[in-house]
């Protein structure tokens, strides 16, 4: 995070509405590509981004630093912010492929372009590893936002199969990104 964007975030974290409109202006174009590519639905995008700016300014959300990047984290309470309305309209779907992928219209340098792109990569080989089984449960619960409850009537799948197959999946997730590289077993 630059130290402009940490100096800002303090700012609107003591009330300074100028800092908030600052860092509006510098992530609105990025946040809100992020959801048209997620759901490709102009009204929902708007919703997500007037509800992240609500989160940032009343506090509900709070950034550490120490945790990573700032244009991470934003993109992060974005994109479950999303989901989290996604899940209260369920009449929207997100694609495995484009929930990880950043818009061109990102703000941000070269670097973060890439880092992003990488990581976004490394999930999606991680996923690729997975059992059939378990990248379904990750597919229905992260990407398209179902409940466990819903996914186990989706699949006429017991609940704790369910349950069982989705904490299987990140556990084999974190296993794979922690590696860097080397393979994920089917389970």
């Amino acid at each position: 995070m630059s130290n402009q964007d940490l100096e800002l975030y303090h700012q609107m974290m003591g009330g300074d509405k100028q800092a908030l409109e600052t860092i509006y202006d510098k992530y609105e174009r990025l946040l809100y590509s992020f959801v048209m590519k997620l759901s490709g639905d102009q009204t929902l995008a708007e919703e997500v981004l007037q509800e992240v700016f609500i989160k940032l300014w009343t506090n509900k959300a709070t950034y550490d630093e120490t945790k990573g990047k700032f244009s991470s984290w934003i993109v992060t309470i974005t994109r479950y912010t999303a989901i989290d309305i996604i899940r209260k309209n369920k009449k929207h779907a997100v694609a495995l492929e484009e929930e990880t992928d950043l818009p061109e219209q990102a703000g941000d340098s070269t670097e973060d372009l890439v880092e992003w792109k990488e990581q976004g990569e490394k999930v999606r080989r991680a996923v690729k590893e997975l059992s059939n089984e378990q990248k379904q449960m990750v597919e229905l619960f992260y990407f398209k936002g179902l409940s466990q409850r819903e996914i186990s009537e989706t699949c006429n799948l017991p609940l704790g199969t369910v349950k069982g197959r989705l904490r299987l999946a990140v556990k084999h997730l974190k296993t794979h990104l922690s590696q860097g590289k080397g393979g994920v077993h089917d389970a």
